[in-house]
């Protein structure tokens, strides 16, 4: 069996974005909605709203340089929980309309981005996925995770395991 990269980017990205939306709306249930985007894990990281930000820009980031397209421009903004809802939504409709060939060769394709005021990080197309976008993207969905439960939402591995639902049988 040969696997896509397509399959291994897209798809990771859609699973990991529909926990992400799931763990919003768990948190709006306990939490000031108003409130929920500025939470933090610790003072010298980032807010909610911007590892929202950062998980779905990841996913399009990577979608794009993996098809030889320009990047999206990052659009950091104080975003509503709602903002951060819509956000989702719209790059989860972004993923969706990439066509499975849009990305045959993108492993094998230079990546050159930018890293920082000093530093270009450059590798083939399959490292960056697999070394930078991948890590960055849990990191973001984790710290999210961890943000909310370190704020009383009651979230278990359940929460975050949700996409394997359809591989899940019972004992015999």
């Amino acid at each position: 069996m040969t696997t896509s990269l397509h399959a291994i980017a897209i798809d990771t990205f859609v699973h990991g974005l529909q926990t992400l939306a799931h763990l919003l709306d768990r948190g709006a249930e306990k939490l000031d909605a108003e409130k929920l985007p500025e939470l933090r894990l610790a003072p010298d990281m980032h807010p909610l709203a911007r590892q929202v930000q950062f998980v779905c820009l990841q996913a399009l980031d990577a979608a794009a340089r993996l098809a030889g397209r320009t990047p999206p421009t990052p659009e950091p903004a104080e975003e509503t929980l709602a903002q951060l809802k819509d956000r989702i939504a719209a790059t989860l409709a972004a993923l969706r309309d990439i066509p499975a060939g849009a990305l045959v060769g993108g492993e094998d394709r230079p990546v050159r981005r930018p890293l920082g005021e000093d530093l270009t990080l450059e590798m083939t197309g399959f490292q960056y996925l697999r070394d930078f976008t991948l890590p960055n993207f849990y990191f973001h969905l984790v710290t999210t995770y961890a943000i909310l439960r370190s704020h009383g939402v009651d979230l278990g591995k359940r929460d975050y395991m949700g996409h394997i639902g359809y591989a899940l049988r019972p004992r015999t």
